[in-house]
């Protein structure tokens, strides 16, 4: 078994562990924790210098050949589990580790969990185990299949486990709209296959092919087939106007579901858009381009302006999370180097910083009962001076303030939108590109102003009545640390993004069409 495997069997065998009698919570952290070293060692194993933004640490296991046209004799896997990494996808299985273990880390005590426990535990490492997977496979069918892998017991934990009474209503809506999605990302794929003439389903030999001139018979196909791949990608990242499953979702939703869905799984559609659709179907990207534009906009301004309006913590954090796809959405379309690497150090700030907030929003709702912002009061900084500290570093780093990695990531995409302001040598040109970033920049005062405001209707100010004689517990040390590890890992790579943005630098330079 390679380590790449070893990454993905890991949640998945304690997963089994769990569901035939092994101790659910120490187990799941165990196999949490293992896994984020296994992923750090992955890093150590990986070549920077001489294999520049090619698959590494490779296993292929063929279930299917078919003979290679290209060599009479030879044959070629038409499908098989084959995993590989590059610095896109090594960056994504960090991020997922992280998250992960900080996860099973906040979930509650046993004797804290209405309804089958081990059910509880097993469906989150499933989760982690599915997104593993798909950032890990280099195989069409499997890359997809892990995904919809993950959302099985995400609907699961969301139906059986959520808060509200609504809890089944809002986990089939977004079973409904998922499943559309995937359907459409389905067709999608299956039409990529065949227009690449159909021999295989490894990501090198596709993307070989579709390097090759004239690889697919006409412009209106190629456009046709990435606007259904941006369709099937959009709804499964909450892409507008197919975004309405996800505030709810994410508010229902318990905390480590939340925290995995919307800090990691949701990343699946930007990753597929990174690693099949642009480099892949490139003159597609660019024919779509100011559609992707328009959208993206919508995400960020409409969204944006839902999010102030919300007087629900949960609800601003589900909205919140679907405006911030707007900037990873405009690092891809920008089609240059440094926009689609902030896309992806989006991706990973993101990730981390929604599952920061979602974990404390978790640790509100434990002891207040709601999260609307009237019936909890203000104040709280008085009783709960630790979480309201922890809770302003979060609320900082989700606003995108200097020092955290959700800054560098944002100034990086808007360095990517303005690239083509200078056109020609001495030429002004403002085109999609360009207005779509001046909108996003408002975007970040949006985001100011319903993330200062949560702070100080929480935080700030006297006392309500309602809350004096209330014992409040302040967070005990276990449940500061899985916030610790999130908050130091965006102020590390706050302020040292190029600790992952050199695993990032090949792997973008080798996806072709992108402007430097």
């Amino acid at each position: 078994m390679t380590l790449l495997e070893a990454i993905i069997a890991v949640p998945i065998v304690a997963a089994i562990a769990i569901a035939f009698g092994s101790p659910t919570r120490p187990t799941a952290v165990a196999a949490a924790a293992i896994n984020l070293i296994l992923i750090l060692f992955a890093f150590g194993q990986y070549d920077l210098v001489h294999q520049e933004g090619a698959y590494q640490l490779t296993a292929s296991h063929p279930i299917i050949t078919v003979p290679d046209l290209a060599n009479p004799g030879a044959e070629a896997t038409l499908f098989g589990l084959s995993t590989g990494v590059d610095g896109i996808s090594l960056v994504l299985l960090l991020l997922t580790g992280i998250v992960t273990l900080a996860a099973v880390w906040v979930s509650p005590a046993e004797d804290q969990i209405k309804g089958n426990k081990r059910l509880y535990y097993l469906s989150s490492l499933l989760i982690s185990a599915g997104a593993l997977g798909a950032f890990c496979s280099t195989d069409l069918f499997f890359f997809f299949a892990f995904h919809e892998l993950a959302l099985i017991p995400t609907f699961l934990m969301i139906g059986i486990f959520g808060s509200g009474p609504n809890r089944v209503r809002v986990a089939w809506k977004m079973t409904i709209y998922l499943g559309v999605g995937s359907m459409i990302l389905l067709a999608g794929l299956v039409a990529l296959f065949v227009a690449l003439g159909g021999q295989s389903l490894q990501f090198v030999d596709m993307q070989a092919w579709a390097d090759a001139p004239a690889a697919i018979a006409s412009s209106s196909l190629e456009n046709g087939i990435f606007l259904t791949l941006l369709i099937g990608f959009g709804i499964l990242v909450s892409l507008f106007p197919f975004h309405t499953w996800a505030p709810e979702a994410y508010a229902t939703a318990p905390t480590p579901t939340a925290m995995l869905h919307a800090g990691v799984l949701k990343k699946f559609g930007l990753y597929g858009l990174i690693r099949i659709a642009i480099p892949m179907l490139p003159n597609g990207a660019a024919h779509w381009q100011t559609l992707v534009l328009v959208l993206l906009v919508g995400n960020i301004l409409y969204v944006g302006y839902v999010t102030i309006a919300q007087k629900r913590f949960d609800l601003m954090l589900g909205n919140s999370s679907v405006m911030h796809m707007g900037y990873a959405f405009l690092g891809i379309a920008s089609m240059t180097v440094i926009g689609v690497q902030g896309a992806v150090l989006l991706m990973f700030a993101h990730g981390i910083s929604i599952a920061l907030l979602f974990a404390l929003n978790g640790h509100l709702r434990k002891r207040f009962g709601t999260l609307e912002f009237d019936r909890i009061g203000g104040g709280l900084g008085k009783l709960l001076p630790t979480l309201g500290l922890l809770f302003g570093f979060a609320i900082m780093a989700g606003i995108g303030l200097p020092g955290f990695a959700n800054f560098a990531a944002e100034v990086m995409i808007f360095f990517g939108g303005f690239a083509g302001l200078f056109a020609q040598e001495k030429d002004f040109v403002l085109g999609p590109v360009q207005i779509a970033t001046m909108c996003a920049i408002w975007g970040v005062v949006i985001s100011a102003v319903y993330g200062l405001r949560a702070y100080r209707n929480l935080f700030m100010g006297p006392l309500p009545d309602s809350t004096k004689d209330r014992k409040l517990a302040d967070l005990t040390l276990a449940e500061q640390l899985p916030l610790i590890l999130l908050i130091v890992t965006l102020l590390v790579i706050g302020f040292a993004p190029g600790l992952l943005i050199k695993y990032l630098i090949p792997s973008i330079e080798n996806i072709s069409h992108l402007a430097g």
